[in-house]
């Protein structure tokens, strides 16, 4: 079992990769442009929480993301020792090419599911995340 959920997810991340540098997107950044796009000019330490990863992981890779263009880090106007995440015009127009890449991604990772099928898989992995996740 754990061979295939291995496996799988090293497919889908090539796939994803693959999908996202069409783009101008690495692996990972496309997750943090997700939930900028939902809410841009969180802090790092406010992405690190809504992506459950460490706070140094957003630093780096927002410093990367800065680099290719696709986010600017600002002062916090009302306390200056914050900096806050902002999406760049280029991370704004690779908002729909991106979904649209994982949309595709995902229907042919589960063309071969039916409704039933997709539902338990999707209940069977959040108890495995949950599970392995570790206590707060």
């Amino acid at each position: 079992m754990i061979r295939l959920l291995t496996r799988a997810q090293k497919l889908l991340r090539t796939a994803t990769d693959t999908a996202m540098r069409e783009h101008g997107v690495r692996i990972g950044q496309n997750l943090v442009l997700e939930v900028l796009w939902e809410t841009d000019g969180l802090t790092p330490g406010d992405l690190a929480n809504r992506l459950d990863v460490a706070t140094p992981t957003v630093v780096n890779t927002a410093a990367r993301m800065e680099a290719a263009g696709l986010l600017e880090r600002r002062r916090d106007p009302d306390d200056r020792r914050l900096v806050r995440l902002y999406l760049t015009p280029k991370a704004r127009a690779a908002e729909e090419p991106i979904a649209a890449a994982r949309r595709e991604i995902a229907g042919r990772a589960l063309a071969g599911l039916t409704a039933e099928e997709r539902s338990h898989l999707e209940s069977a992995l959040t108890k495995i995340v949950a599970a392995l996740t570790p206590p707060r």
